[in-house]
């Protein structure tokens, strides 16, 4: 994995970048603040002490604690103390007399302001020296001057700024822990979110994220769980739509091979070729139309089969099914028997529908009855299609889940003859796609009855 290529790495990245900025930018703000500010300080400070020492200067006798006792005047020992005390400060004070005492510090124009009663206050630098000037009129032209060197500043600022750039440091230190944890906090549902993908790129379908973090990440997980969803059910159709296709092709292929054997052993009379020709072509029709089906199907993307509704005798459906199915019986030694209404049943539905649903519960009802055992076929005049046979039967339970995929296949497993499960579930399905009605329960000869109901379609 290249540096910094992954979500945290680079989220750490620019939390700490932008801490740095900022960093960067407080100490280049704050540092001429800083340094002002104490300059300032500093002259404000400076002018409070010419200030001190003008009033002393100006009214000594506001200071004389003698009282006239005749000792040395008490303004001047206060004066002396007060300048003294400034210059071990490192303050100068100096007296300011024109033409006779005139500081270096300070600029002519300052020095005749001072004789005219002016106060000063500003900074000089000469030299490469520069100083606070704080300057105080004292009498008729004189007066006197604080002066102080700017570096006794530099001790102040520098420890200032070092305190702030620990501050900034620490602030920086900081941010980056934090950027650090909420790029992990960011990046593991992203991670996880991650993996879940490739788990389903891998065919998983049971996979499930929990969805944590800020909206948008939670709705990746969302948005998974979802797909998830959508890929079982897509590929549960899909399943469903092959087991389907190997139901519809087996019927008649099966018939069209068990008459090719018959025509090859020679068992079938002259007189029954054309019949069995017919039935030969009608389910090479029907094997021709799931084909075309299928075709169709591959075309537009679908998962399920067209249904074209037109008017049909459910009689001549019924009668053509049974052709195929009374060769198919016989040979398994079991009792077919067909069942038609007097007069035309009439109906608007799907032949090929109709037909398919007629092929599952026959194969359904053969695969479970044994020899000697009857299977009828039936049409009722109301529009009802029964499948009736003489096997084990459903129980109560058995009935209610007949139609459901897989049920009477998990409890009937390993017991008797069982199919997949999937012939009565399409048996069911498409009853309901045509309109018609399908339901099961038990038959008088003993065994299983399913009913298909076209009643609600019947043409009057």
């Amino acid at each position: 994995m290249k540096p910094f290529s992954s979500l945290g790495s680079r989220a750490a990245l620019l939390t700490g970048a932008v801490s740095a900025i900022a960093v960067l930018i407080a100490g280049i703000v704050a540092f001429p603040l800083i340094r002002t500010a104490a300059q300032d300080q500093a002259q404000a400070t400076l002018a409070s002490q010419a200030n001190l020492v003008h009033n002393i200067a100006t009214h000594p006798h506001d200071l004389d604690l003698d009282q006239g006792s005749g000792g040395p005047d008490g303004g001047q020992r206060a004066l002396l103390g007060v300048v003294q005390y400034l210059q071990a400060q490192g303050i100068q004070v100096q007296a300011v007399i024109p033409g006779q005492v005139e500081p270096q510090a300070l600029s002519s124009e300052q020095i005749n302001a001072i004789a005219v009663g002016s106060s000063v206050s500003g900074r000089s630098c000469k030299q490469g020296t520069c100083v606070f000037i704080e300057a105080r009129p004292v009498g008729a032209g004189t007066g006197i001057v604080l002066v102080q060197p700017m570096s006794v500043l530099t001790s102040v600022t520098s420890s200032a700024i070092n305190r702030i750039l620990t501050a900034l440091l620490i602030g920086f230190a900081v941010a980056v822990c934090i950027g650090l944890l909420f790029a992990r906090r960011i990046s593991r549902p992203l991670a996880h979110a991650a993996a879940a993908a490739h788990q389903l790129a891998l065919g998983h379908r049971n996979v499930r994220v929990e969805p944590q973090g800020p909206v948008e990440i939670s709705e990746i997980a969302i948005a998974l769980n979802l797909l998830s969803d959508e890929l079982t059910h897509s590929e549960g159709r899909q399943r469903e739509f092959l087991l389907s296709v190997s139901h519809e092709l087996r019927t008649p292929l099966t018939a069209i091979r068990g008459y090719g054997e018959a025509l090859v052993d020679g068992v079938i009379k002259a007189d029954e070729l054309q019949r069995v020709g017919g039935i030969i072509e009608s389910e090479s029709l029907r094997l021709e139309r799931l084909v075309s089906d299928l075709l169709d199907l591959a075309r537009t993307g679908a998962v399920d089969f067209q249904i074209h509704p037109a008017p049909i005798d459910l009689g001549n459906v019924v009668q053509e099914a049974a052709h195929v199915w009374q060769e198919r019986c016989n040979r398994e030694g079991v009792n077919f028997r067909l069942e038609l209404p007097d007069s035309a049943v009439v109906v608007t539905t799907d032949i090929g529908r109709v037909r398919q649903i007629i092929d599952n519960l026959m194969e359904n009802a053969l695969r479970v009855t044994p020899a000697q055992q009857p299977i009828i076929l039936a049409l009722t005049q109301d529009a009802v299609i029964e499948v009736r046979d003489g096997g084990p039967g459903l129980s109560a339970d058995d009935i209610q889940v007949a139609f459901q995929p897989g049920e009477l296949y998990e409890r009937y497993r390993g017991i008797r003859k069982v199919g997949t499960g999937f012939g009565l579930a399409l048996v069911g399905r498409l009853a309901s796609r045509l309109g018609a009605r399908a339901s099961a329960g038990v038959a008088p000869e003993g065994g299983a009855l399913f009913r298909i109901e076209f009643t609600a379609l019947k043409t009057a």
